[in-house]
């Protein structure tokens, strides 16, 4: 029996969320036009890994070429090897255009990453026409297995932020209680009772009360916060 031993090939596909105006966000990129007829796909940015290079490095330097976002928290969570996964027809015409060889199998390496939105600027370039945000409620129909992906990255944020707050990369340095559990609540998709919210986190060292309060609030002034991860 002949057993087919092509070479896969490896990419990287990054959900990147952001928080803004009590909303978690995704950043998502628009394929460029290759042809009149086509009708170019929204998608995650992602892209193959280049010979020599190491996983994590390859994850930071698509999400800069394709959205112009740099130096951000980078998990790896996931990967996706499904032999049909860039099998779609309207898949198969675009990578027609831009790959070597487009039938290849791919298997992809998810990331995730949290960023401050209004601390970076979104610049599109390669095959991304735009970079943009979108709730994570209003996601459309993604390139590729790009819903599955990003439904993977969502949930393995939801559990980093139970175990170990990751989520409070979203927020600015100094917050208040309210702003945080605002946050856990946006992710974690449910109501918080408020009064055992701040009793446990209250009891967790990495957070830090600050002899500080709000300033220019038109109500009450609250005590401002600060968490100190764990080195």
């Amino acid at each position: 029996m002949t057993v087919n031993r092509k070479l896969l090939h490896v990419s990287i596909d990054c959900v990147i969320f952001g928080f803004d105006d009590n909303q978690l966000q995704v950043l998502l990129i628009e394929q460029e036009k290759i042809t009149k007829s086509h009708i170019p796909m929204h998608a995650l940015p992602g892209d193959h890994v280049i010979e020599g290079e190491g996983l994590d490095e390859a994850a930071a330097r698509v999400l800069k070429e394709l959205t112009g976002v740099e130096g951000v928290y980078l998990k790896q969570f996931k990967a996706f090897g499904n032999p049909d996964r860039i099998k779609d027809p309207k898949d198969k015409i675009w990578l027609s255009h831009v790959r070597k060889n487009p039938e290849a199998h791919v298997i992809t390496i998810g990331y995730y990453s949290l960023v401050k939105m209004n601390e970076i600027s979104t610049m599109p370039s390669s095959f991304a026409k735009s970079a943009y945000w979108v709730n994570i409620h209003n996601i459309p129909p993604l390139a590729f297995d790009h819903n599955e992906i990003f439904e993977a990255g969502l949930n393995e944020l939801k559990k980093d932020t139970e175990t170990n707050h990751i989520s409070i990369e979203l927020l600015p340095k100094k917050f208040t209680l309210s702003q945080l559990q605002e946050l856990y609540e946006t992710i974690l998709e449910k109501e918080i009772d408020k009064r055992n919210f701040r009793k446990n986190m209250k009891k967790n060292n990495c957070l830090v009360p600050l002899n500080e309060k709000q300033k220019g609030v038109r109500h009450k002034p609250a005590q401002l916060f600060t968490f100190k991860l764990d080195e």
